[in-house]
């Protein structure tokens, strides 16, 4: 269930039996040469839509700008800044609540947005706990980045080795072309693995990796391959969220 192809009525009915909601978070970031600006929000967007309508879960509109400065030395990348991305989580999180939603799983496609989550958990939940507000109903703030889980893992490994990366990955290149299979961009890259390291601003970032590559080579990436991840993807996903709502319902 899409919370925006639903009507206010379609939700309260969905409160009386459900109080758990899946929250894509993502970035709109520069993905390397041939890797979609829109990577890091289409990912997770994909991954939640299937285990909405597996689930008959409740699916929130995707988060789609996150913290991305390290990376606007590339046409294209926006940012908010960290304080700026607490705000809109927490307000967020409070106007579902208002409503009736308690378990928030964030489903996150960029590593750089975790310290600003659960940063912004933290401040959910002092705020809650100083105003002594609703302290009869617990809540409970989630995150899951996609690629994670063993399966996960196994699958990038047999499949790109140690060209996966750390950003613009084979794997996350490949599971977007499955989703938008004509923005697919083969292409080969000179070195062909990216070279890693370390960054601080955007200006630094682009110095020390030109083509916006971290030990990856994307030239891998294919739409076969981009199938392949999104199944094993949302199989583990779904594992995860059915775990976390049984702890849930033990507490």
């Amino acid at each position: 269930m899409l919370l925006q192809l639903s009507t206010w009525i379609d939700v309260e009915n969905y409160l009386k039996n459900n109080q758990s909601i899946i929250i894509p978070i993502g970035s709109t970031e520069q993905h390397g040469p041939n890797g979609l600006i829109g990577t890091d929000a289409i990912c997770p967007e994909f991954i939640a839509r299937e285990i909405g309508k597996r689930k008959n879960i409740m699916i929130a509109p995707t988060l789609a700008i996150g913290m991305a400065q390290h990376h606007l030395a590339f046409p294209g990348s926006i940012t908010l800044r960290p304080s700026t991305m607490i705000s809109v989580i927490k307000d967020v999180v409070n106007s579902l609540m208002c409503h009736g939603f308690r378990f928030f799983y964030f489903l996150n496609g960029h590593g750089g947005n975790v310290a600003t989550l659960t940063a912004a958990f933290s401040e959910i939940y002092a705020d809650r706990s100083l105003t002594q507000n609703n302290q009869n109903l617990s809540i409970e703030c989630y995150l899951r980045n996609w690629w994670q889980g063993d399966d996960i893992q196994k699958l990038s490994k047999e499949l790109f080795d140690n060209a996966e990366g750390a950003h613009a990955t084979p794997s996350e290149v490949s599971l977007t072309w499955h989703c938008y299979p004509e923005a697919a961009k083969p292409m080969n890259f000179d070195p062909m693995i990216a070279p890693n390291g370390t960054f601080t601003d955007a200006i630094h970032y682009r110095k020390v990796f030109p083509d916006g590559r971290i030990g990856s080579n994307p030239g891998l990436a294919s739409i076969e391959a981009g199938k392949r991840i999104y199944e094993c993807a949302v199989n583990a996903i779904q594992q995860n969220y059915q775990e976390w709502i049984d702890n849930l319902k033990k507490t």
